[in-house]
């Protein structure tokens, strides 16, 4: 049987959702795709985790695959394609980061005098307001993952930091558009 034929034979067997079959594809091709990933990426580790990536999604996907097709191919354009998402995600990753590096490095553009007023204000604050004020607006917290940390309900975390804003602004003297 020549390889094109048994490729055909296990591809037909997988679609009927024999796991053996895919099996004995994966045993067949995934030095050629694991090697292919390698030069493409540059990188061992990651090609071998986007073998294992590319293996979950033609198990998924072999109902896709048309009789005759190359199947060393059809698992190398999916590879590649995992390949050039992961690029996308960590240049992303990266942009973030370097975003959140220049916030977090940025001098403070606010007068000393208004600093050391918003300190003052926030220790006039109750203390569980004046903690979920600071994860929400300060942390950046969502008001759930403020209410998970502090152990609090919701809603509750929602009124304070509502409550706690505006006592902030009026001790400011800051006009509150928001409300």
């Amino acid at each position: 049987m020549s390889p094109a034929s048994l490729d055909e034979a296990l591809v037909a067997a997988a679609q009927g959702g024999s796991a053996e079959a895919f099996s004995r594809l994966v045993e067949r091709h995934q030095q050629a795709l694991r090697a292919f990933l390698r030069r493409a990426c540059g990188d061992w580790a990651s090609a071998d985790d986007l073998a294992q990536e590319t293996f979950l999604a033609a198990w998924s996907r072999i109902g896709r695959l048309k009789a005759g097709a190359s199947v060393r191919a059809w698992l190398c354009g999916i590879g590649y394609n995992k390949h050039l998402t992961a690029v996308r995600s960590a240049g992303r990753e990266r942009a973030r980061a370097a975003r959140y590096e220049e916030d977090r490095m940025a001098p403070s553009e606010a007068a000393p005098e208004d600093r050391l007023a918003l300190e003052a204000a926030m220790a006039d604050l109750p203390a569980d307001q004046r903690a979920c004020v600071a994860l929400c607006l300060a942390a950046d917290f969502s008001h759930a993952e403020a209410a998970e940390a502090l152990d609090l309900p919701l809603g509750t975390v929602k009124s304070h930091v509502s409550r706690g804003r505006a006592r902030l602004l009026q001790a400011l003297g800051v006009c509150d558009d928001a409300s």
